[in-house]
C-alpha cells in the first residue's frame, strides 16, 4: 500500500510549455495582487499598533498637557497681576 502511494506521488503531469511571456505576465499579475493585499493588511496592522500605543500613552499625555496648561495659566495670571500693580515685586 505504501509503495502504491509513493508511486502516485512521483507521477507528475507532463510539463506544458506556456506561450511566450505568459510566465512573466502571471508573475506580474500575482505580484500586483500580493501588493494590494499587503498594502491593506499592513495598513490595518499599523493602525492597530498606533491605536494601542495611543491608548497607552494617552494618560501620560493628558498629565503633561494639564501641567503645561496649568503653568501657562499661572504665568499669564502672574504677568497680568504684575502689570496691574507695577510697583509689586515680580517673581
Amino acid at each position: 500500500m505504501a509503495v502504491a502511494k509513493e508511486a502516485r506521488a512521483d507521477v507528475r503531469p507532463p510539463a506544458r510549455s506556456l506561450p511566450e511571456g505568459t510566465e512573466e505576465y502571471m508573475v506580474h499579475r500575482v505580484m500586483q495582487r500580493v501588493d494590494v493585499v499587503l498594502d491593506q493588511r499592513l495598513r490595518e496592522a499599523i493602525a492597530t499598533v498606533v491605536q494601542e500605543q495611543t491608548r497607552s500613552v494617552l494618560p501620560r499625555l493628558r498629565e503633561e498637557i494639564e501641567s503645561v496648561v496649568r503653568h501657562a495659566v499661572y504665568e499669564a495670571v502672574a504677568d497680568e497681576l504684575a502689570s496691574a500693580h507695577p510697583d509689586a515685586p515680580q517673581g
